[in-house]
C-alpha cells in the first residue's frame, strides 16, 4: 500500500465540468447521461451535488437548465458548498457539443471504476496484513466486489423489436424437442407445466420435512445430466457428498437404500452398482461445503460455468445459506438478500437455479385435509416468492394419514407437485409416485415394480 501514498487517484475533473455544463444547455442530453452516470461516479464533491440536483429535477419532469439547477441547489442548502452561483455559470462556459457527451460520460465512468478497483484492492491488502482475518473470506469478498462492479457498470442499449423478432424466428424454426424448450425434469407431467427448466429462472422447490424434497431434487439432477445431457452443479449444505451418492446409487440401481447404507451388498448387487455407467459418466458436480455464502456460491458457479459449462444449478437448501451482509440485519433480511442473489446468479450465468426451501409450520395447524402448502407458508421471507419465477410445493397425503384421494385411489407413495407460482405456464398439479425404499420418483402411471 505504501507505493500508493502521494498518488492522485484517477479522475477527469475537466470532463466532469464539461458534462455538467452541457446538461444545462442541451435539454435532451440529460437522458443520455442518466443512463450511464450515477452521482457517486463524479470525483469532485461539488460535481456530485450538482448532478444529484439535476437527477432530482429530471425525476420531477422539471427541465434541467442554469436557472432550475441553481434554484434547486439553493433550496437544499448546497449552493455555497458547490462554489456559488458564479461557479454554476462558469460550468456552462465549459460545455461541449451534445454529440460528444456519451463519449465523455464513458471516460467519467472508467475513472470511477479505476478508483473503485483501487479501493477494493486496498481494503483486501489491509485485511491480508491482519493475522485474525480469514484470508479466504477476504478473497471471496474481493471476487464478489469486482464482479458486482463489472455487472453494475455494464451497459446495454435497448434493442429494436425487429432484431428481437428475427432472433426469435430462428428459435421458432429450431423448434423444440418433445415439446421442451428448457432442460427436462425427466417427468413428462412436470415438463408440461413449464416446457422444462428455463435459463435465467429461479425455481423454489419447497416442502415440509419428510416430503422427500432432497430425493426429488437428486432425481431432477440425474435426469438433467443423463436425459438432458447437461452439466449439473449440486450444492448440498445439509448432507455430505457420500450420503447424496448413496441415494443416487439406490435410485439408479433400484437397490434398497438401507442395503447400500449398511454396505450389505451381495455379489449380484455389487456388480449392478459397478455398472451404473450413465451415472458414473454424468457431469454432476457435488459441493458439500457447509455454511455457504452467496458470494462463495457465485464464485464457485462462475468457475464451473467457465470450466465445465454447467447448465443448471441446484442448492439444498436456501435457509442454510449465509448472506454476505451480517451487520444490522435480521434473518428475514438475510434470506431476502440470498433470494435476490440467487435470482441474479440465474440471470448472469443464464442457467436455471433450483433452490430447495423449508416451509413454516403453518400448514401443520390447518384442520383436516387442508394441509397442502400455500405461498404464505414460505419460511422467513416474502421476498422468496417475489424473486422466484416458479414456486413448486411437494405434498404427500399419506404423511398426514390421508390414505385415499377423493376418487378412492390409494395415496401410498402419491406425491403432488403443486405449481403455486409459474411464470412459464399454468398453476396446476403434477402427480408422481415415490418409492422411499429406492429414493426414487416415478410418473403416477408407473405400475410395475421399480426393481424390475
Amino acid at each position: 500500500m505504501n507505493n500508493q501514498i502521494g498518488k492522485l487517484q484517477p479522475q477527469a475533473v475537466e470532463i466532469e465540468e464539461a458534462v455538467l455544463g452541457t446538461l444545462m444547455l442541451e435539454k435532451h442530453a440529460v437522458h443520455t447521461v442518466l443512463g450511464i452516470l450515477k452521482p457517486e461516479m463524479f470525483y469532485k464533491d461539488a460535481s456530485r451535488k450538482i448532478f444529484e440536483a439535476m437527477k432530482a429535477l429530471d425525476s420531477k419532469s422539471i427541465p434541467v437548465d442554469l436557472m432550475t439547477v441553481t434554484q434547486s441547489l439553493k433550496e437544499c442548502g448546497n449552493i455555497d458548498k458547490v462554489g456559488g452561483v458564479s461557479y454554476i455559470m462558469d460550468l456552462t462556459d465549459r460545455a461541449t457539443t451534445a454529440s460528444n457527451i456519451e463519449y465523455h460520460c464513458r471516460i467519467i465512468q472508467q475513472k470511477y471504476i479505476q478508483r473503485e478497483v483501487i479501493r477494493i484492492c486496498s481494503e483486501t491488502i489491509s485485511k491480508a496484513y491482519q493475522d485474525d482475518e480469514d484470508i479466504f473470506s477476504s478473497i471471496e469478498i474481493l471476487q464478489t466486489s469486482t464482479m458486482q462492479l463489472v455487472l453494475q457498470n455494464a451497459t446495454g442499449d435497448a434493442s429494436i423489436i425487429s432484431d428481437v423478432i428475427h432472433s426469435r424466428l430462428m428459435d421458432y424454426q429450431l423448434g423444440s424437442v418433445n415439446g421442451l424448450t428448457g432442460i427436462t425434469s425427466g417427468f413428462p407431467s412436470m415438463d408440461r407445466m413449464n416446457t422444462g427448466w428455463q435459463n435465467s429462472d429461479l425455481i423454489i422447490l419447497a416442502a415440509r420435512p419428510g416430503m422427500g424434497k432432497t430425493a426429488l431434487v437428486l432425481n431432477l439432477a440425474r435426469n438433467a445430466a443423463i436425459i438432458g445431457g447437461k452439466g449439473v452443479a449440486f450444492f448440498s449444505l445439509e448432507m455430505s457428498k457420500e450420503q447424496l451418492v448413496d441415494r443416487m446409487v439406490s435410485a439408479e440401481s433400484t437397490i434398497a437404500l438401507d442395503t447400500i447404507r449398511k454396505r450389505d451388498l451381495n455379489d449380484v448387487e455389487f456388480n449392478k452398482v459397478t455398472r451404473l455407467n450413465e451415472l458414473i459418466d454424468s457431469k454432476i458436480f457435488i459441493d458439500d461445503s457447509a455454511a455457504l455464502s452467496i458470494s462463495s456460491l457465485r464464485t464457485k458457479c462462475i468457475k464451473l460455468k467457465q470450466k465445465e459449462n454447467i447448465g443448471i444449478i441446484i442448492i439444498d437448501y436456501l435457509q442454510l445459506m449465509q448472506g454476505d451482509e451480517k451487520r444490522n440485519t435480521n434473518r428475514e433480511q438475510e434470506i431476502s438478500s440470498i433470494s435476490r442473489g440467487l435470482k441474479a446468479l440465474a440471470k448472469d450465468l443464464d442457467v436455471p437455479v433450483i433452490a430447495l426451501s423449508q416451509l413454516s409450520r403453518a400448514s401443520e395447524s390447518r384442520p383436516g385435509g387442508q394441509k397442502r402448502p400455500m405461498l404464505s407458508d414460505l419460511r422467513e421471507s416474502g421476498a422468496i416468492e417475489q424473486d422466484a419465477d416458479q414456486v413448486i410445493f411437494i405434498f404427500r397425503p399419506e404423511y398426514y394419514n390421508i390414505m385415499e384421494d377423493e376418487n378412492g385411489r390409494s395415496t401410498i407413495g402419491m406425491t403432488e407437485i403443486l405449481f403455486a407460482k409459474n411464470r412459464q405456464g399454468p398453476l396446476d398439479t403434477a402427480v408422481l409416485r415415490f418409492s422411499g425404499r429406492y429414493m426414487k420418483f416415478f410418473e403416477d402411471d408407473y405400475e410395475s415394480d421399480p426393481s424390475h
